[in-house]
Parts: C-alpha cells; sequence; structure tokens
C-alpha cells in the first residue's frame, strides 16, 4: 500500500473531492481488472473512453478515481483530475514500484530498423562481460533469463515500469529496450530519463489510421527519445540525422561510415564459410581494432556500432565486444541454424516485400548457388502484400517455396492463389507446398551445395494462427529435428 500523495508526488493535479491520505494497493487503468483499494485511471481511448466506467469501479472497491475530465463520482471515494491520464499513468506506476529506473541503466533504442537486433547485441555483450541484463521489444520481455510475453513493442507504462522492478527484484543492472514512436507519442515511457538513448535510421513506416498522419509527425516522436536521455549515439550517415536532432537536450555522439563520427567503421568485408555467413570491418575513433559480426549483411554494420557504442561508454573491455560478436545469433532476425557445411538455412521475420527485398538483397551479395525464398503470407490481411512479395520473391530468389503462415480465418488455398498472381509477374521458378513443415523439408532434401535457403515471416513467432486457433510451431524445431533425423547433426 502507498498513500496516495506519494504517488503524486511528480505530477500536477487537483484534489476533487476525498483525501490525499487514502491508502491506494495498485493502479488499474481497465474496469474489468479493478480490485478493493486501488486507484482507477480513466483513459478517453480512440474506441473506448474509460470514464463511463467510473460506476463499476466505485462498486468494486476502488478507493481513489482519477479523471482527465469534469465527472460527477458518486460514493465515498477519492477523485483526483489529471492533464493527461496516459501522462499520470507513467508517473504513478514509476512511484508504485519504487522508480526502479533509477536503480538500473537505461538505454533506449528508436528508429525504423534494426532495433531488435541491436538490443540484443548489447545484451549479449553485456551478458558476455558478466553482467545481469533485461530487455524489452518486439520479440517479448527478457529479465535475466525469464520470458515475459508483452503486447507492444514498447508497452504500456505501467508494464515498462513493473518489468523494470522486476529487473531490480532479479540483481540486473542494465536495461536495453526498443522505443517505438507509438511509445513516445503515447506517454509509454515517460515517469524516466533513459541514460542513453539511440537512433539508428529512419524510413517511412507507421503511417496510416491509428497511426501516425505523416513522415514528419514520425520523425517527430522518435525525436523525443533525445530530449529523455542523457547521451544520444546518431547515425551520422542516415539523411535524417539532422532532423533527429532537433531540439536535443543529451550529450551528442555519432556513429557510422562517416569520417567525422565518433566511431567509424571501414574496410567491410562479406564473409560465408562452412554454411555461415557474416560480416568483418574494422574500427576507428573511440575503439580501435577488427571486428567480426556472426550476422550477414552490411546492415550488421550498423547495429554492431550501436551495441560497440553503448558498451564502450559503459566501459566494457573491446575483448568482451569481439567475442560476443563473433557468435551473437539473435532469434529470428536473419538466423543462421546450422545443420550442414554445404548450404546455409535461417531464418528471419521478414513478412512484407520491403523487408523481403531488403534480406534477399543482402543474401545476394553473398554470391549463393542459389538463392531460395521460402514464405507465405498472413491471411484476413491485405492482398496487395500478397501480390508485392510474390512479385519480389519471383524477381530476386532463384525459386520460390510457397507455402502457410498465418493463414486465421482464409484458407490457404486462396492466400497462394494471391501471391501467384505476383510471381505471374516474373519468370521466377516456383513450387507450391501448402504444409509448411513439409516445404522446409522439401527445401532441405533438394539443397545444393552453395545455396543459402531464406525461411520468411514467421522469424521469432513460435505459433501458427489456423482458423481461429494459435498451435505451437518452431520453424528452428523443425529444421533441426530434421537434420537429426537425416543424420546431418
Amino acid at each position: 500500500m502507498k498513500k496516495l500523495s506519494e504517488l503524486l508526488a511528480k505530477i500536477p493535479y487537483t484534489l476533487v473531492k476525498g483525501s490525499l491520505d487514502t491508502d491506494v494497493c495498485d493502479i488499474i487503468y481497465d474496469s474489468r481488472k479493478v480490485v478493493k483499494d486501488c486507484a482507477f485511471l480513466c483513459i478517453s481511448g480512440t474506441t473506448v473512453d474509460a470514464h463511463k466506467f467510473i460506476p463499476d469501479a466505485v462498486a468494486k472497491g476502488a478507493s481513489v478515481i482519477i479523471v482527465e475530465k469534469d465527472v460527477e463520482v458518486e460514493g465515498d471515494v477519492t477523485v483526483v483530475k489529471v492533464e493527461s491520464a496516459r501522462q499520470a499513468l507513467a508517473f504513478l506506476a514509476a512511484a508504485h514500484f519504487d522508480y526502479p529506473a533509477e536503480k538500473l541503466t537505461t538505454i533506449g533504442l528508436t528508429g525504423t530498423k534494426g532495433k531488435t537486433t541491436t538490443t540484443y547485441m548489447v545484451e549479449a555483450i553485456l551478458k558476455h562481460a558478466g553482467k545481469k541484463v533485461g530487455v524489452i521489444g518486439t520479440i517479448g520481455a527478457v529479465v535475466d533469463g525469464k520470458q515475459y510475453k508483452t503486447n507492444n513493442t514498447t508497452p504500456e507504462s505501467y508494464e515498462v515500469q513493473y518489468l523494470m522492478s522486476e529487473m531490480v527484484k532479479a540483481g540486473c543492472e542494465y536495461m536495453v529496450m526498443e522505443v517505438s514512436s507509438q511509445g513516445l507519442m503515447m506517454n509509454r515511457v515517460d515517469g524516466f530519463d533513459f541514460d542513453y538513448g539511440v537512433f539508428t535510421n529512419l524510413s517511412p513506416d507507421h503511417i496510416g489510421p491509428n497511426e501516425h498522419s505523416s513522415f514528419e509527425e514520425y520523425l517527430y516522436y522518435k525525436s523525443l527519445l533525445f530530449q529523455r536521455c542523457k547521451v544520444g549515439f546518431f547515425n551520422a550517415d542516415d539523411k535524417n540525422f539532422d532532423q533527429m536532432l532537433t531540439g536535443h537536450t543529451c550529450e551528442v555522439k555519432t556513429f557510422g561510415f562517416a569520417q567525422n563520427a565518433d566511431l567509424r567503421a571501414s574496410n567491410d568485408e562479406l564473409f560465408a564459410q562452412d554454411g555461415e555467413l557474416g560480416i568483418k570491418f574494422d574500427l576507428s575513433g573511440d575503439i580501435n581494432g577488427p571486428m567480426i559480426v556472426n550476422i550477414p549483411g552490411k546492415f550488421s554494420v550498423y547495429n554492431a556500432l550501436v551495441a560497440l557504442s553503448i558498451s564502450n561508454a559503459l566501459g566494457v573491455p573491446v575483448e568482451d565486444m569481439q567475442a560476443a560478436l563473433k557468435v551473437i545469433k539473435v532469434k529470428g532476425r536473419v538466423e543462421i541454424v546450422p545443420i550442414s557445411k554445404d548450404f546455409t538455412i535461417l531464418i528471419d521475420y521478414a513478412h512484407n516485400a520491403m523487408s523481403m527485398e531488403s534480406i534477399l538483397e543482402t543474401l545476394r551479395e553473398y554470391n549463393p548457388g542459389r538463392l531460395i525464398s521460402l514464405f507465405g503470407c498472413g491471411g484476413n490481411r491485405s492482398k496487395l502484400r500478397r501480390y508485392e512479395m510474390g512479385e519480389t520473391s519471383g524477381k530476386m530468389a532463384d525459386l520460390s517455396i510457397i507455402t502457410a503462415d498465418n493463414n486465421r480465418m482464409e484458407a490457404i488455398q486462396d492466400i497462394l492463389a494471391d501471391i501467384k498472381i505476383g510471381l505471374a509477374k516474373t519468370d521466377g521458378k516456383f513450387v507450391e507446398i501448402e504444409d509448411r513443415t513439409d516445404a522446409i523439408h522439401y527445401a532441405i532434401d533438394n539443397a545444393k551445395k552453395g545455396d543459402i535457403i531464406a525461411l520468411l515471416g514467421k522469424g521469432h513467432e513460435e505459433y501458427i494462427d489456423e482458423l481461429g486457433s494459435k498451435r505451437f510451431y518452431s520453424e528452428r524445431q523443425v529444421i533441426e529435428e530434421y537434420a537429426k533425423e537425416k543424420g546431418m547433426i
């Protein structure tokens, strides 16, 4: 229990009625979860206005009602009015969990691409250096090895504060998280400042209904991170670098291939060996020496530069950075599953034409014998995505294997028919195998020396959503079990 006055210590408010001496057991913003002696906070959402559930919350025993509108509240209950319920939630949650961010070194990464991979690179380096780390992002949250499911890349502020408190309890020293533009816009990371902020890159994304109205708005919300951190690391090679600096209040550090970057990469060279793919490069500036990253593509250099910049600022020895990146794997992000020295098979989350083009372009640079793309498309989603992915794979892959993904409530045959409309615009070869496991087996059975096989769309997901229900499904497990069955590993 905390006194209401303690919870409100860092936000402006008006006491409408009742007492600030009221005891509060928890902060609840979902009326279905109201419990006795909680504070019920009313968020005016885009589809539901929680103010209409106040009588229900009072009836369930809420001791405090926090509103952002002038409303009449019946009953023996304390009522507080705030300017923004979302912002208030972040500060109330921080107080409720005893300000966990103050007990951690906090690192936030924002940008369009690479946040997930980069976050796990930072974690890998810090863990190699013997540190305990918590991670929050697209794949969920990990607290000292324990997995937590999350609904958004950047969860609601209460959840962020809860996860950080779990990190403190677990003895973590560091928290690394992906900070989305939506998260910044919706006050999910209010209530604390980051020690370090990172700008990876920026390209048009999340623009449309219920997201951002324009690229300018998208950029603006991304840039807010740098008014909320002490030190900011920026990609000096990105064309939006100068705009991302607008309004910044942090110390500025840079990384990239640019000659004036604080941490510079040069002499980048792709390598392929025994079914593994990666990239080598040299470092100069804040760190000097060679680096090898066990993830393919030039973008891996940029991701590594972020992780290296942060690790250097935290005083991690270069030897730990080198050792960690040499063996790094990120779940579902260009993740190679080593089953053969003759060919490469990997898993990636690419699930639209733009991300498919990016990964296939990257893999083509390794001059494979054949580049094989295995993919499907989600049901109950835009048909345009299916046409575009079919066309992209037809143009860029030597062979497309089209198969099931999360077909949801649609027939797999209908989805594959749409993909084939895109494929028909090309002269690309393809085979159609409805069952995804059968498709993976086919790819392995027919692999030739030097092939690169890319399983696209599922990535880190460990389920298939089919006809309204989700069942466990791990591509990694399918690959490894079949390789064992064939005596390959």
